[in-house]
């Protein structure tokens, strides 16, 4: 018998189990671990096709692994590793899902639709889903059937968060594609996303309105055969109510069906949270809720909230015996009764919120709402629950921005040893803060210990991986040990360009590593050559008015000064001096978070 393949030397690839426009998925046994896995593998790159088209892909690729992997829901599948070999076939590895996407078991039913009790089942856990990938930033795009998996069990898993992820850093996003149509697929679209207006969360609950059809009615709402006619139909026309296609459907699940096929973003449901709650009242009211998968068994709902946002419900059931790394410490020990679900809802509010200033640079603001929110949801859910960590991770990370190193320390260190996805981000975040507070030994042990735990979860070229192998090169450098800090940064700014892309602002950031080791070593001729070619990758990824490119263009005329050419150095710390936006010797960019200082200008 032929023997398979194995990819990157590690993942023996067993059997075919889909294929697809992207490429095929495979059934694998990742030999390090022992265990099975599915490798998604991109189609073999042909050399007849356009070099900046392969760029292109690659790009998409990555940034798909890169945001899935960090995706950590039991309603999302799971990325353990991604890289491209030295032939350049891409991969993608992901935890091996054993049951049936609900494409195929529309296709078993032959035009069936789904019971009932499935079809709210399956909405309610895939809208829980979207709840946290639209609270982390992350929209679909590209929501259908066959993206949604439902397992033996009962759970139900959303795959393939690889349709526009991220798009818009690489101008694909509201574009058309080469075939003249919007990237997505027609028969889910959202009308926004056909007419090419940015797309938001809400598109993702159009494209779920047209997946709750299908399953409620056995067709999608504009089953029309021709592409075009089908996107004229989600733009332009109203859908026939599901209950005219099938009556015996409960009239509130109708109801929710066609506000989530409102035409404007604005008629739907505000967000997916807001949806999980409306479906488990429409389970209620149609007198029957659906079948419940394992987990849950042993919950209770509690009591009815006052108009007050009471708190004052009925303990947790003790005997329920839910385990799970989801769970976290607070299933077992919840020291608080349980709030209203209206009133988590308006915490998640203030979430949002919170994280929307800092998107927008308003970071006193954003530390003052999540100081406020982490002291509220530690008081009603207790100091272990998942939100009280999420707020308490935010608030370190808003002081690390407001460079209050000690202060942030101290927020992180909670984080970090309650466990959980937010953990592993908490510790990196602690080794930026003893770093910058001269805990130099400290930080580097740190780094060792984020290496060892990120290769053995992720693998030795993951990126977070490779963010610990920066920040101990960081440690080194700081340490004195230049010779150390620069081998570091080779090998971290090669391993960068070959996972992430030369022009991707992680590597820009190890390249400019290398010329800060150069410069403290006295090599500042090898320095210069580094700085420029920084200089011109963010010049011309980034723009000449963007603050990373202003630092380069400082490291560049600081290395001019240095070699004895003041009357050379003067053009670019000239250009930086006029309307770049910039200040002369800021922190250069990437999102390492680690520090990003220089010998003389900036280190």
């Amino acid at each position: 018998m032929t023997e398979r393949p194995v990819v990157h030397g590690r993942y023996q690839l067993l059997e075919l189990i889909g294929r697809g426009g992207m490429g095929e998925v495979w059934s694998a046994r990742d030999e390090a671990l022992d265990r099975r896995v599915a490798v998604k593998c991109l189609k073999p790159l042909g050399s007849g096709r356009d070099a900046s088209a392969l760029r292109v892909l690659r790009q998409r690729f990555r940034r798909e692994a890169r945001v899935a992997a960090g995706l950590q829901h039991r309603g999302i599948t799971v990325v353990h590793d991604f890289g491209e070999t030295e032939d350049g076939l891409l991969y993608l590895v992901m935890e091996l899902l054993i049951g049936r996407n609900l494409s195929q078991l529309l296709g078993e039913r032959r035009g069936a639709p789904l019971p009932v009790a499935d079809v709210t089942d399956i909405a309610a856990q895939t809208a829980a889903a979207l709840a946290y990938t639209h609270e982390q930033g992350v929209v679909h795009r590209d929501l259908k059937p066959a993206n949604v998996m439902r397992l033996t069990d009962g759970t139900v898993k959303i795959c393939d968060f690889g349709i526009a992820r991220l798009a818009h850093d690489i101008g694909f996003s509201s574009k058309l594609t080469g075939f003249g149509m919007a990237m997505g697929t027609p028969h889910y679209m959202s009308p926004e996303q056909i007419a090419g207006l940015p797309v938001d969360h809400r598109g993702d609950l159009y494209s779920l309105g047209c997946v709750l059809y299908e399953l409620a009615t056995g067709a999608p709402p504009f089953d029309l055969g021709d592409p075009w006619a089908i996107l004229v139909g989600h733009r332009d026309q109203a859908p026939a109510p599901p209950r005219s296609l099938r009556p015996e459907l409960p009239e509130p699940l109708d109801r929710l069906i066609l506000a989530l096929l409102a035409k404007r973003p604005e008629d739907r449901p505000s967000d997916a949270a807001v949806l999980v709650r409306e479906l488990v009242a429409t389970a209620g009211q149609a007198g029957a809720g659906p079948p419940l998968p394992e987990w849950t068994r042993g919950m209770r709902a509690g009591s009815r909230a006052s108009g007050s946002w009471s708190l004052r419900l009925p303990p947790p059931d003790r005997s329920a015996g839910l385990t799970g790394p989801w769970t976290g410490p607070v299933a077992t020990a919840l020291p608080h009764p349980s709030p209203a679900p209206e009133y988590l809802a308006v915490l998640a509010g203030r979430h949002r919120a919170a994280l929307g200033l800092g998107r927008l640079g308003r970071w006193p603001e954003a530390y003052e709402a999540h100081r406020a929110l982490a002291a509220e949801r530690e008081r009603v859910l207790g100091a272990g629950h998942p939100d009280t960590l999420a707020s308490q991770y935010e608030l370190a990370h808003a002081l690390r921005r407001l460079a209050r190193w000690d202060r942030a320390l101290a927020a992180y260190r909670p984080v970090a040893a309650a466990g959980g996805p937010l953990a592993l981000e908490a510790r990196f975040g602690m080794g930026v803060c003893l770093g910058r507070l001269g805990h130099l030994d400290r930080a580097l042990a740190l780094y060792q210990e984020l290496i060892a735990v990120c290769a053995g979860t992720f693998g030795d070229r993951h990126p977070r991986t490779l963010s610990a192998r920066h920040g101990r090169g960081i440690s080194l450098g700081r340490l004195g040990r230049w010779e150390e800090a620069l081998a570091e940064a080779r090998q971290v700014w090669s391993l960068r360009a070959r996972v992430l892309g030369p022009h991707d602002p992680d590597t820009l950031v190890s390249r400019r590593e290398i010329a800060i080791a150069l410069g403290w070593l006295g090599r500042w001729e090898e320095a210069l050559t580094e700085y420029r070619l920084v200089r011109r990758a963010r010049e011309e990824t980034l723009g000449e008015a963007h603050p990373d490119t202003v630092t380069s263009r400082n490291d560049e005329a600081h290395c001019l000064e240095q070699l004895g050419r003041a009357g050379d150095a003067a053009p670019p710390y000239r250009r930086s001096a006029d309307g770049s936006g910039g200040r002369p010797g800021n922190a250069a960019g990437g999102r390492d978070g680690v520090r990003k200082g220089r010998p003389g200008p900036g280190g």
